[in-house]
């Protein structure tokens, strides 16, 4: 089994195609992890069509993995499917609320993670799109997903073509609270967080940005306020067209 201490995000891939019963293989067992009620409240929308990646691409502020892995794979908060089988059943489902929508999201993520823990044991490698619920209504459109289904994470997958370096985190005692939650004074911020802030790439951030301290180029430039905020409505308005919200 691969090491999760040496996990790397792929993002060049070579051109060696990814085996469909492979892939299907390891989909299927991702379905052994967690899951609310035993509903399975996920769906999995597998892309190999070139034509579907360039129409994803802008979704995803077009980065170039997206057009040029051999697979992107789109995972779905799904209720669209329980309330299809609640009314085959003589059965009345309530499950176009916030509640449900954030059931079925964390069912898909804890899917998502226990699939990349499969690829890595393959050697596969993969790459986490977290712009998947910046504009969400491109790739709502494109794949044609009904009510009640909302992408939450998408996967670029494929054999790597690069070895990256390790990205850094910081130390367990930052993040592990024994019994209760204990809040961080100045100085515990300033020993969490002493390795990242020395890192040779993240000094040369802060020069070539014009930035005093690290935490400015993610306040100010990478996830700032204002598209924050936007990308908020944006979420809001599409949970409502997709039936999650009044």
């Amino acid at each position: 089994m691969k090491n999760l201490l040496t996990r790397r995000s792929i993002r060049k891939y070579s051109e060696r195609p990814v085996d469909e019963q492979l892939l299907g293989r390891l989909l299927n067992e991702a379905a052994r992890t967690q899951t609310m009620g035993n509903l399975q409240l996920y769906s999995v929308v597998v892309t190999r069509s070139q034509e579907i990646k360039q129409r994803l691409a802008p979704a995803h502020f077009s980065q170039p993995m997206v057009t040029e892995a051999p697979v992107v794979l789109t995972v779905c908060a799904d209720f669209n499917r329980t309330s299809q089988w609640a009314r085959c059943r003589k059965a009345e489902p309530g499950y176009d609320n916030l509640l449900s929508f954030l059931n079925a999201a964390i069912d898909a993520l804890l899917y998502t993670q226990t699939l990349c823990c499969l690829m890595d044991e393959e050697g596969l490698g993969y790459c986490y799109l977290g712009t998947t619920v910046y504009q969400p209504q491109q790739i709502i459109d494109t794949l044609q997903l009904p009510r009640l289904v909302m992408p939450i994470a998408t996967l670029t997958v494929g054999w790597p073509a690069e070895e990256p370096p390790l990205s850094d985190r910081l130390p367990m005692e930052s993040f592990v609270h024994q019994e209760t939650y204990r809040d961080y004074s100045p100085a515990d911020i300033d020993r969490f967080y002493a390795y990242k802030e020395s890192l040779a790439e993240n000094r040369h951030f802060c020069e070539i940005n014009h930035k005093e301290t690290l935490a400015q180029i993610f306040t100010d430039i990478r996830y700032t306020r204002r598209d924050n905020e936007a990308m908020s409505a944006t979420l809001l308005d599409t949970l409502r067209r997709q039936g999650f919200l009044d």
